[in-house]
């Protein structure tokens, strides 16, 4: 099983950010950031490339396929 939502929990953590702050990002209610971020609900791809974008990384590295944070090229 891939444990991604805790990758997402630490890089908004190591941004100093609150996940209201993220979910404002994506135009979303708190609460279902939140369960993305718990591996409640599955991330839709739209989303998943939102976040990679927001913190300037793959959506590999988001998705735990490579432990590389920088972003391709």
């Amino acid at each position: 099983m891939n444990n991604y939502y805790k990758r997402l929990r630490d890089l908004r953590e190591d941004h100093d950010l609150t996940q209201a702050d993220v979910s404002a990002y994506l135009h979303m209610k708190q609460p279902q950031y939140c369960r993305y971020e718990r591996g409640l609900r599955d991330i839709p791809t739209d989303i998943l490339i939102a976040l990679a974008r927001y913190y300037q990384t793959s959506t590999d590295y988001i998705l735990e396929l490579t432990d590389n944070p920088i972003p391709y090229t």
